[in-house]
């Protein structure tokens, strides 16, 4: 079947050149087009798409609104038994806001002068539950925060991370992509998978954005052992 897709952007440009070049792709179809954030929350609720493309900036209601509310529905409203993966597009490299819908559960971030063929790899991605990230959003904007983010909370691992999982989750921070892992670390790439797998479920986290972000923070990413001892 094909990827189902809802695009919420309040440039007519940007919207017409995604849907073109969505369009072009025989296993993805989009559903709307819409203006903000409202529309968008209105879109998804009356289509129920795979994958919401989200600017950040918009009228109405912006990106890191329509993502938290619809994370809060559903989590509020569990029957509803629908929520799409979410892939941000913004113009900025690096932006605070970014982080924000990262930790709301945003699966992807591109640029919005990204190539053709990676915004539909991230669609293809975020509807198969991992994600695809521009890697300047991944290392520039997560290591600026880090230092910000790390005077709070942490996530807390169940279990501590093998040697091989923490090389896999220091290539995931440095914007690295499944593929580019496996070649760099010499495993397959269902090896690649099978460790983030792990780690993702060790942390509890969502996706591999999740992942990335507490390298960050919890100094893995530069060279620590991420954070100290697991859970007891």
């Amino acid at each position: 079947m094909a990827i189902s897709v809802v695009i919420a952007d309040d440039q007519e440009m940007v919207r017409t050149g995604f849907r073109m070049i969505l369009e072009s792709q025989p296993d993805i179809e989009v559903l709307a087009d819409v203006v903000d954030g409202v529309a968008a929350l209105s879109a998804v609720e009356r289509l129920r798409p795979d994958v919401l493309l989200l600017d950040i900036r918009m009228p109405e209601a912006d990106g890191l609104e329509v993502t938290r509310r619809l994370a809060e529905r559903a989590v509020a409203h569990p029957e509803y038994g629908h929520k799409p993966r979410i892939v941000i597009v913004t113009t900025f490299d690096v932006d605070a806001y970014v982080h924000a819908a990262l930790h709301g559960g945003a699966s992807g971030f591109l640029l919005k002068d990204a190539s053709p063929a990676m915004l539909v790899e991230a669609v293809r991605a975020a509807a198969a539950g991992d994600a695809l990230i521009s890697p300047a959003i991944t290392v520039r904007l997560l290591r600026e925060l880090a230092p910000v983010a790390a005077g709070g909370p942490t996530r807390t691992l169940t279990e501590p991370l093998t040697d091989r999982e923490q090389d896999v989750v220091r290539a995931l921070a440095r914007g690295r992509t499944n593929a580019e892992i496996a070649a760099e670390l010499y495993v397959s790439l269902s090896t690649v998978k099978t460790h983030l797998a792990n780690v993702q479920a060790k942390l509890d986290a969502r996706n591999r954005v999740e992942i990335a972000a507490w390298a960050w923070e919890s100094g893995l990413a530069t060279g620590g052992t991420g954070g100290g001892p697991a859970v007891p």
